[in-house]
């Protein structure tokens, strides 16, 4: 992002290059030089199989919908785009049933 260096308004897209859309500044264009940078990152976040041990989780007071227990652990994950709400798991502790609420 470039600015204009007489009023300081940010410099938009041209044909010819960078104009300032208040005082018509031009920078011409230098080259046809893209930058194009890609990161990528590993989830912090694993799911948890069905066999997996979730003693560590937190346990909450909830009714299983399948057997019917009222405790079960739970997890919250980023699911969805970073500006939702995040999505909570519950895994039942007797049927190990696992159900979302996306809050």
């Amino acid at each position: 992002m470039k600015f204009c260096p007489n009023c300081e308004v940010k410099l938009k897209k041209g044909d010819s290059g960078l104009q300032c859309p208040k005082c018509n500044y031009v920078e011409k264009k230098e080259t046809n030089q893209t930058k194009k940078t890609i990161q990528e990152h590993e989830s912090q976040f694993n799911v948890l199989a069905e066999n997996e041990t979730v003693q560590a989780l937190p346990t909450i007071k909830i009714e299983c919908e399948k057997c019917g227990n009222d405790e079960a652990v739970w997890w919250m994950l980023q699911t969805r785009s970073a500006d939702e709400p995040t999505t909570q798991f519950y895994r039942c502790s007797k049927c190990r049933y696992t159900w979302r609420n996306y809050a």
